[in-house]
């Protein structure tokens, strides 16, 4: 998701997999959210929560009409309703038809098919586009990009981050990646989840060990969790983030 660049695919007989030469703009619903995260949309009303990358996902437009105070920020949010429109035709048309290339990698877990999938990412991008003029004057959708966000320090309860880190390992360095990772847990008061914890491959991001050791040496605890979802192979991880007070104890 979330950028106007686009994922290429690269055929491989030993371990099929996405080689991602570019970031997509490609968006998911506030259902599929809950699932990968995984969120209690319930317990959310009321909270500040954003999504960073964010791309045309509908959740922010979805998560507002819940009574959650959402944000979303992705680098190509102030361009044009139909600029953006035009980015969805053309990075969804490329990224679903890689995706019917390899069927292999996916799993299809929370989807009966291909073309369930497909129609769901296309209503969020159609929610999306529909809040993305209104929600900008509004300050719901915000230009911006890791490793630096346009946000104060822990603006935000929980700060939610999909298919950007570790997904585009091969774009982005282990700097970037730990740099993202504190500037998540900067701007947000309660939590940070990033999803999912794998490469291209299904993998797992194989500097996690290390990035997760250095976080805690800053402070920061991590926890890998399990969710009750995975698209394509490898995704049914979450990492979770959270800043540990000097006592020891989680800071809330």
């Amino acid at each position: 998701m979330n950028s106007l660049l686009i994922p290429s695919v690269s055929v491989s007989s030993v371990s099929p997999s996405f080689e991602l030469s570019s970031v997509a703009f490609f968006g998911r619903s506030l259902a599929e959210y809950a699932k990968f995260f995984p969120l209690d949309v319930a317990a959310l009303r009321g909270r500040a929560v954003l999504d960073v990358a964010a791309g045309p996902s509908a959740f922010t437009a979805e998560a507002t009409r819940c009574g959650i105070r959402a944000t979303a920020v992705d680098p190509l949010y102030g361009c044009s309703p139909e600029t953006l429109s035009a980015h969805v035709r053309l990075d969804y048309a490329r990224t679903l038809r890689q995706m019917r290339a390899k069927p292999e990698i996916f799993r299809l877990k929370s989807f009966a098919s291909l073309d369930e999938a497909e129609r769901e990412r296309r209503t969020a991008a159609e929610i999306f586009l529909a809040d993305y003029e209104a929600g900008f004057l509004d300050n719901r959708y915000v230009g911006g990009a890791l490793p630096r966000l346009p946000f104060a320090d822990g603006a935000f309860d929980v700060v939610l981050c999909a298919h950007l880190l570790f997904i585009y390992e091969r774009l982005f360095d282990y700097a970037f990646h730990l740099a993202a990772c504190r500037e998540l847990v900067r701007v947000s008061r309660d939590e940070v989840r990033i999803h999912p914890v794998c490469g291209p491959d299904g993998k797992p991001y194989r500097e996690l060990g290390r990035l997760r050791a250095d976080l805690a040496r800053e402070g920061i605890a991590s926890s890998v969790v399990s969710v009750d979802y995975e698209f394509f192979r490898g995704s049914d991880t979450t990492l979770v983030l959270r800043r540990v007070a000097r006592n020891g104890l989680l800071a809330l």
